[in-house]
């Protein structure tokens, strides 16, 4: 699904996600939640502008991973970032953390997951992004096909209970 040229605004924080059980926004985010949910994995891809990801995408990614209830662990996670020259390890980095904020595997490849280009059509060029990318499509569905034999056989990790904290401690404020 291309969402970089949908309006697609960010997330506001109103949490009536948890009792709607999906974004109160209509739009491509729960078109695109109901397809995560039944995926074994996301890639997600993005140009790189200012050193950063494309904004819609990120207002997308926000309130895709916030407002999804469903268990994510063990769903396999790619970040791809293109660029004409600087910022793919940044953009790189950013898409990645949606994942592992969600117990999901990131699949890797021979380097970072980036292609360089710059017009339509540029990357197909870039031989060892090329590259890159063929040994992360692999990866990733070595990655998805071991963790599905790996639940079979023993099931997925035990989760704690979350212990939500936060770096004010009321002790220390008396």
């Amino acid at each position: 699904m291309q969402i970089g040229n949908k309006a697609i605004r960010g997330c506001i924080a109103c949490n009536s996600c948890a009792t709607r059980g999906c974004c109160v926004f209509d739009d491509e985010v729960n078109a695109l939640a109901k397809l995560f949910e039944e995926a074994d994995g996301l890639v997600v891809a993005t140009p790189v502008y200012y050193a950063s990801a494309n904004a819609t995408l990120i207002a997308c990614l926000d309130r895709l991973f916030y407002s999804t209830s469903f268990d994510k662990t063990m769903k396999v996670g790619a970040g791809i970032a293109v660029a004409r020259r600087g910022g793919c390890s940044a953009t790189f980095d950013e898409l990645n953390k949606y994942f592992t904020i969600s117990g999901m595997p990131v699949a890797s490849s021979q380097y970072w997951n980036i292609v360089h280009g710059r017009e339509k059509g540029d990357a197909g060029g870039d031989l060892e992004g090329m590259q890159t990318m063929r040994t992360l499509a692999r990866n990733m569905a070595f990655l998805i096909k071991s963790i599905a034999l790996g639940k079979e056989a023993y099931g997925i990790p035990e989760k704690e209970p979350w212990q939500g904290t936060h770096f004010v401690r009321k002790d220390l404020l008396d």
